[in-house]
């Protein structure tokens, strides 16, 4: 359908085009700047529909590759003695972008939780144009998270994702959003230190390239993941395994200490945003004092880069080590389900209900990546996008809520369907989908992700799923207190959903239906992907690294 056309670059920048035009409408014009937000948000969410229709399901290759080179930062020269031979070190930045049946979904759900994050952000009340800057800015940011085949360009956008959310949590937040703003950047820029660091160490080992060109032989470090895979693991690369004995100056070699330094520091790095207990402190300050159009993104999206990098970047590049760790991993994944549904049951905020329930869910995520094996790994992610889905539902009525009873105290909220039967309707059908009922995305990603740890480890498995029980009760008593019971005298009478609130209302709903009857939609352009990947890890596995 594309052909040599750049479609993720298009899509990457595409939101610019909204940025230029915001900058065009004077800053009091609140209803054009919103309309043009909104606009802005649906032309990549147009070009994802299409790029997911024309995506090829029987390749496992990546697709849709762009590559250019960016920034060669050069280092040093080295001359013979002879003066016949001549040595150029470089640093090589390259943008390269390219998508597979793992990040397709993802760059999918980022275009349309935004687009309906850009429809529930009516409910801001101020300074629209700066708001719309940095929401279009943070879009950006996600899409190029999930495209970016270079580890640098990765760093690169995942820090631009920081600064817009910095921002949008702390000027258009409630009573303590600069403190749950402060506390973002503190927690994330830890993370991205962490980061960094890894990524450095890894292209100045893996990352070695060279070319001779008559007698000038170039050397270059690049964060390419083509070439750090295949640096670390092509068969042709006896001499990258075999060790400093062998060839001391080997700059490939990466003792089996160093590999299990790197994969904790990817951990670490990936599971603060994910979040892993006990990184999760921060994300509650967010859930509850961001505006819940930025927390539909904040939870939708967001949290879900931290899985995806862990997936990419730990798993995929330290598979013996992430193997050896699977244990641990779905121990923290058990800890994850049962602490954040247990908390979950004590609030009486719905908000901090949301949250919590969202740390238990991410707990199931990483329950599929433990379970080292195909269907695991194909909940997980059906998790990352059913997550992303409900949670962007419930904070899109969390707003609505919110706007026409200026709390969300469970305590003080009672009878609300009498008055708002299509909010709660949905709401009631948002609590069904996140307690795992049958026939909505819930069900099969929990489903997935058990089933395929249940296989290796069943006893963590059997303790894992004690969090659905507790889901289930914490999930039915808010969305039912709020819903039915007696309903307070100032809130009769209060108006429904407007086609402006409606629309994402359906539209989340939709899709999260569609999963749940028709999972084929998102399962058949992972197939390959998931069993290239499980393939891939257990070769490896079996050849020791």
């Amino acid at each position: 359908m594309f052909g040599s056309w750049p479609i993720l670059s298009t899509i990457l920048f595409s939101p610019l085009l909204g940025i230029i035009a915001l900058l065009l409408i004077p800053k009091h014009n609140g209803r054009a700047l919103k309309t043009t937000a909104i606009v802005a948000t649906l032309i990549p969410l147009v070009l994802a529909a299409l790029l997911y229709a024309d995506f090829q399901h029987d390749t496992a290759d990546m697709q849709y590759k762009e590559n250019a080179n960016w920034i060669k930062v050069p280092l040093n020269k080295e001359i013979g003695d002879d003066l016949s031979s001549l040595k150029e070190f470089f640093y090589e930045f390259n943008y390269t972008l390219a998508i597979d049946g793992l990040s397709l979904p993802l760059v999918f759900l980022t275009a349309l939780v935004t687009a309906m994050a850009a429809f529930a952000s009516v409910h801001v009340k101020k300074r629209w144009k700066a708001f719309y800057i940095w929401f279009l800015l943070l879009e950006i940011g996600m899409f190029g998270v999930f495209m970016a085949r270079d580890l640098f360009l990765f760093f690169l956008f995942f820090e631009l994702t920081l600064i817009p959310m910095f921002f949008l949590i702390g000027i258009w937040g409630y009573m303590d959003r600069e403190r749950a703003a402060n506390k973002f950047l503190i927690y994330n820029g830890i993370g991205s230190a962490v980061m960094i660091l890894a990524f450095f160490i890894i292209v100045n080992t893996a990352g070695f390239t060279m070319q001779t060109v008559g007698d000038a032989t170039s050397f270059y470090y690049s964060g390419s993941l083509d070439v750090i895979t295949k640096n670390l693991f092509a068969d042709q690369a006896s001499l990258i395994h075999a060790g400093p004995e062998m060839f001391p100056d080997n700059p490939f070699y990466l003792s089996e200490t160093m590999k299990w330094t790197l994969f904790i520091m990817l951990l670490i790095a990936f599971g603060i945003k994910l979040p892993i207990f006990p990184f999760h402190t921060w994300m509650l300050k967010v859930h509850t004092e961001a505006h819940p159009a930025v927390v539909m993104i904040h939870s939708g999206i967001l949290l879900k880069m931290g899985a995806y990098g862990l997936l990419t970047f730990g798993i995929m590049l330290f598979p013996v080590q992430a193997h050896a760790a699977a244990f641990a991993i779905a121990i923290l994944g058990v800890i994850n389900i049962l602490y954040g549904a247990i908390l979950a049951l004590r609030q009486t905020d719905f908000k901090l209900i949301l949250a919590y329930s969202s740390i238990s869910h991410m707990g199931i995520v990483l329950l599929g990546l433990a379970a080292f094996n195909e269907i695991g790994l194909k909940g997980a992610i059906f998790q990352l996008v059913s997550h992303g889905l409900i949670s962007a539902l419930f904070f899109l009525l969390v707003g609505s809520l919110y706007e026409r009873t200026e709390t969300t105290e469970v305590r003080k909220l009672g009878g609300l369907s009498a008055s708002l039967p299509f909010i709660c309707g949905f709401l009631m059908l948002g609590g069904m989908a996140s307690l795992g009922l049958p026939l909505l995305s819930g069900f099969i990603s929990e489903f997935m992700a058990f089933l395929g740890l249940f296989e290796t480890m069943p006893i963590v498995t059997v303790i894992g799923v004690l969090g659905i029980i507790f889901t289930a009760v914490y999930v039915l008593r808010g969305v039912m207190k709020i819903s039915y019971g007696p309903i307070p005298e100032a809130y009769k009478g209060l108006r429904d959903a407007r086609l402006v609130e409606a629309v994402p209302m359906i539209t989340l709903t939709a899709f999260i239906v569609l999963i749940g009857i028709y999972p084929a939609v998102l399962s058949e352009p992972l197939q390959q992907t998931v069993s290239s990947i499980d393939e891939w890890i257990h070769n490896i596995v079996k050849m020791g690294g």
